[in-house]
């Protein structure tokens, strides 16, 4: 377990920018569940990840709150990046096809991942999101797995 404060969304995005470069540079297939409440700079990671990437800049990354998924092109790879906090019951996972996206030369980020995590699928990095006493973010990274023991031992944060 790794945790980091973050002071400002520009060191929040350089964070997740590394993790990106990494992924990108070892070329793994890789899956983020990512929990905090609203508001605490999970979107706001996810923008720095895909330009770690290789997202073009023309991409604007939001919140797929209301599109439950949104998918972007980076290089050789796909980032697919879900919000599950719309949906209620593990049954609902079959309407978005989900196991069609995720595996081979993608990388999948969930934000409110609890359904995803009922029905048995497995992160290899789990980040959780707060508030400090001074309002700073404090990321904390859990890996499971081999996979996300290595990028957390492999990369300095």
């Amino acid at each position: 377990m790794k945790e980091i404060i973050s002071q400002t969304p520009k060191q929040t995005q350089d964070i997740a920018k590394r993790l990106g470069l990494y992924i990108r540079e070892q070329h793994l297939s890789f899956a983020m569940a990512l929990t905090g409440d609203l508001g605490c700079g999970k979107t706001c990671f996810v923008q720095g990840l895909a330009g770690g990437l290789g997202v073009e800049d023309g991409y604007y990354i939001t919140s797929p709150t209301f599109t439950i998924m949104n998918e972007y092109p980076a290089g050789n790879m796909r980032l697919y990046h879900l919000d599950l906090y719309r949906l209620s019951e593990p049954d609902e996972l079959d309407y978005i096809g989900i196991e069609d996206h995720v595996g081979k030369d993608s990388v999948t980020v969930v934000e409110w991942p609890d359904l995803l995590i009922e029905t048995g699928f497995v992160f290899d990095l789990h980040i959780h999101f707060e508030f400090d006493a001074d309002f700073n973010r404090k990321i904390t990274l859990s890996p499971s797995g081999q996979a996300g023991t290595n990028l957390l031992s492999n990369l300095s944060l």
